[in-house]
């Protein structure tokens, strides 16, 4: 029987690290692999495809064939569509003649499995053995949704890369699924292929001065800040980054962010003495590194920053991520666990202090926190850390309600548990702030 595996992918990234992990031999031999692409944007209409993005004909040579998710479920958009349970036989007939499938032992390779596009391919071939293969941060964070068990326990393996060594990801633990790495040399090697044909490109990388290189994020979109806030945490990079003596900057501004932020950097700019180049060009990070070279890498929780550490060995430094951890609500954020690492990783950009935190205990408690249902075996190592760890500065990653729901240590004295709900004490707080206020 032919075997053909299929490999999901929405953004560059995820191709190059399956691009990475096929060349690396992380997939048996198959008769044929796949790519399937999917565009997840808000309007994919008006949105540039995958295959048609700089770099992606210099990956495209791992594949037999490409096919769209988009094309294929049209006009239905792919992170709001799932097969209803009784027509998943009519679709995976209807694919495997559209596809040219045949009667193919299939095999997938799925991203984001907690979520469609993923859930929908994988109901869809519900024979076919399930890698999940992960590229951020949120690998290290427990699974954001109930997974059905059909899905769960057809998962061999979470593939990642060794963005943090010797941590081991909480995603599917729930079901016992292994973690296993992408070789780092590889996708390291990988980006060099797209870094050597990327020939349009910007800022010149004469070497002439150390680079900065700010990586800007859109958080507002995902209301976890305010557009203000949001261009002023770029703004706070910007100087924090000239305050270290930089005077050549580049902003890789995130593709959705708009442009009047940009505007705003090249101003303040102006006003610091310093040179800023702003990239036009949707590259990846890891390209800007092979080209660049920088000598410093500034952002708040992007992957990025990992991969600049880690497999780049450049320094980096955060900004913001106290901020973000007061503000990403509910507890359950999946953006927590990338906010937490960074944090608690990789040291601040401005001035202050930045004690070393025991990571491998502290995420474990964060994941429990997080999704306790889900992963009631982290009960105990939650405790032993909230016991032995909890003081001025740990205290960020979590939040004293949320330790009192999960009767955590660090939780409200029982005796004083009413307060929080109590209209009259909340009345009687607003009143004296009041008064407080009024009287400076």
């Amino acid at each position: 029987m032919r075997t053909t595996q299929i490999f999901a992918a929405s953004t560059l990234y995820g191709v190059a690290t399956l691009a990475a992990a096929i060349d690396s031999g992380c997939f048996p031999p198959a008769d044929r692999r796949l790519l399937l692409i999917s565009n997840n944007a808000p309007a994919p209409e008006i949105s540039p495809a995958l295959d048609t993005m700089p770099g992606f004909a210099q990956l495209r040579g791992r594949f037999d064939g490409v096919l769209s998710w988009n094309d294929t479920i049209a006009p239905f958009h792919p992170g709001g569509w799932s097969p209803r349970p009784d027509d998943v036989p009519l679709w995976e007939r209807q694919l495997r003649v559209l596809w040219n499938l045949s009667d193919d032992r299939i095999e997938l390779a799925l991203e984001s499995i907690q979520v469609n596009p993923a859930q929908a391919v994988a109901q869809i071939f519900p024979d076919a053995p399930l890698t999940v293969y992960a590229d951020g941060l949120m690998t290290y964070g427990p699974t954001r949704n109930k997974l059905d068990p059909l899905i769960g326990t057809r998962v061999r393996r979470v593939l990642h890369l060794d963005l943090v060594p010797d941590l081991t990801p909480l995603l599917l633990g729930e079901f016992g699924v292994p973690s296993e790495t992408v070789p780092t040399a590889a996708f390291v090697k990988t980006v060099g292929e797209l870094a050597a044909a990327e020939a349009e490109f910007g800022p010149d990388s004469d070497g002439s001065e150390p680079v900065a290189l700010l990586l800007g994020q859109y958080l507002s979109a995902l209301s976890i800040l305010t557009p203000a806030q949001e261009e002023e945490l770029h703004l706070r990079m910007l100087r924090g980054a000239a305050a270290r003596g930089h005077g050549r900057i580049v902003f890789k501004p995130h593709p959705s962010a708009p442009p009047a932020w940009s505007r705003e950097l090249a101003r303040e700019a102006e006003s610091l003495g310093v040179q800023l180049t702003v990239l036009e060009r949707p590259l990846l990070a890891e390209v800007l590194y092979e080209r660049l070279s920088p000598a410093l890498v500034v952002g708040c929780f992007s992957t990025a920053l990992l991969t600049a550490s880690t497999f780049y060995g450049i320094p980096v430094a955060r900004v913001g991520t106290e901020l973000l951890l007061d503000r990403l609500a509910p507890y359950q954020n999946s953006n927590r666990v990338p906010v937490t690492i960074a944090d608690a990783l990789l040291p601040p950009l401005e001035p202050g202090p930045a004690p070393e935190v025991d990571l491998a205990g502290l995420l474990p408690a964060v994941g429990y926190a997080m999704q306790p249902e889900l992963r009631p075996d982290l009960r105990d190592a939650a405790e032993r850390y909230l016991a032995g760890s909890l003081d001025a500065h740990t205290w960020r990653y979590f939040k004293r309600r949320r330790l009192t729901a999960l009767g955590l240590p660090g939780a409200i004295p029982s005796q004083l548990g009413f307060i929080p709900r109590n209209a009259t004490v909340r009345r009687v707080a607003r009143r004296v702030r009041g008064v407080v206020r009024r009287g400076a």
